[in-house]
């Protein structure tokens, strides 16, 4: 399918101020200069750099293709306004990709700071509900689609993550639901389950202090870089995919977990363990 289907189509990206946000707004960009995009983050500065760099690259002749609104998800305000500044600059929303998340390192027995559970439901499973209320109405008029970008960890438990994976979880039942709701209103509801991605979030995992570590922990240089998740989502999003999983290992073990629950706790040990 060609790209071209997206031209003229107002692209909402939460987190876009790096990490698979900025890549895919990167990839979106790059296929046409026709598709706008509506872009949302904490950070003012990086925002603006990165809206330059798209202009420049990519939008010399159309600037207001590329919109900046700093945003902080777990502030339904903040999301609210987002979604009038993008109708009031774009006059439509035919895609919400609610991206923003954020993780922890550490496990349950460790923790010395509670707030770290509140702090991650407030920006994964809030901050995408805030903006999807928001945004519904307008994508009911485009028959659009909101696209979850949930986790791997949504579908399975995972060690020294168990805040991180209960926010995905709601958040794939929360969209499940919402599809099923809006199926009559011809909105589509497209999820996304990846594996472990290279992304500032991993430097900014809350530890059991509920401060960010600040350094990841992951072994970053084997695993799925956050451009090659941006062209999945982009392929996802295409072909209107229920749940996606980019993984070999993600599909398996999904699969496997219905035969082989103990087995795939022994794999989800073993794969934070190694870090990859």
């Amino acid at each position: 399918m060609s790209n071209h289907r997206f031209n003229h189509k107002v692209f909402i990206i939460t987190g876009a101020s790096e990490g698979i946000g900025s890549a895919l707004a990167t990839a979106l960009a790059g296929t046409s200069d026709q598709i706008k995009l509506a872009l949302a983050a904490r950070n003012q500065t990086k925002l603006d750099e990165l809206q330059q760099q798209l202009i420049e690259k990519y939008y010399p002749n159309t600037p207001n293709n590329v919109l900046v609104v700093a945003t902080d998800v777990t502030i339904e305000s903040d999301c609210q306004q987002l979604i009038e500044k993008t109708i009031s600059h774009f006059g439509q929303i035919d895609y919400l990709v609610n991206n923003a998340g954020i993780t922890m390192w550490c496990e349950f027995d460790q923790l010395k700071d509670l707030s770290v559970f509140e702090k991650i439901y407030q920006v994964n499973v809030l901050g995408a509900v805030y903006c999807s209320h928001y945004a519904l109405p307008y994508l009911k008029q485009s028959r659009g689609t909101i696209v979850a970008v949930a986790s791997l960890a949504g579908l399975t438990g995972v060690p020294s993550r168990t805040a991180y994976a209960a926010s995905k979880h709601a958040m794939i039942g929360f969209f499940d639901s919402l599809r099923i709701e809006q199926k009559a209103n011809h909105v589509n509801v497209v999820t996304i389950a990846p594996d472990f991605v290279v992304s500032q979030i991993h430097k900014r995992a809350l530890g059991k202090d509920g401060l960010p570590l600040k350094t990841s922990p992951m072994q970053e240089q084997k695993i799925m870089s956050s451009e090659t998740c941006a062209h999945f989502i982009i392929n996802a999003i295409k072909k209107n995919k229920r749940l996606a999983i980019p993984t070999l290992r993600g599909k398996a073990a999904r699969l496997l977990k219905l035969f082989f629950p103990a087995l795939i706790d022994h794999l989800a040990a073993r794969a934070i363990k190694q870090r990859h």
